[in-house]
């Protein structure tokens, strides 16, 4: 006599999680951020390797005492504000409008109230 196990029910965690609004917000999150960050670390780890290795033309004086090296560092800081004010408009315009609109839907008990969607 072979008795079925039941699985439990899912939480409402597991429905939101697995509803298919919350895995492409999750997947337009993922095709932004994986990339920016991979060229942001490419972009770091080249200062680095340069000023590691390539001391001759760090020290390259581009206008009086300034020299690449310095401009490579100030850039490191530009990047990071530019990286920040970019993924602020893309959340703003892309991201923040559907996770809106799927906490509506949760809080308005279409997703996440048990039920398997």
């Amino acid at each position: 006599m072979s008795e079925m196990i039941d699985e439990p029910p899912q939480t409402p965690y597991q429905v939101v999680q697995d509803s298919p609004d919350f895995q492409a917000l999750r997947s337009r999150f993922r095709r932004f951020v994986f990339p920016m960050t991979a060229l942001f670390l490419v972009w770091y780890f080249v200062y680095v390797l340069l000023a590691d290795y390539a001391h001759d033309f760090m020290a390259t004086k581009v206008w009086g005492n300034i020299t690449v090296g310095l401009l490579f560092g100030l850039g490191q800081f530009v990047s990071t504000f530019a990286i920040t004010m970019i993924y602020a408009r893309w959340a703003n315009d892309r991201q923040d409008p559907v996770a809106e609109e799927l906490r509506a839907k949760i809080e308005d008990g279409e997703l996440g109230s048990g039920e398997v969607a």
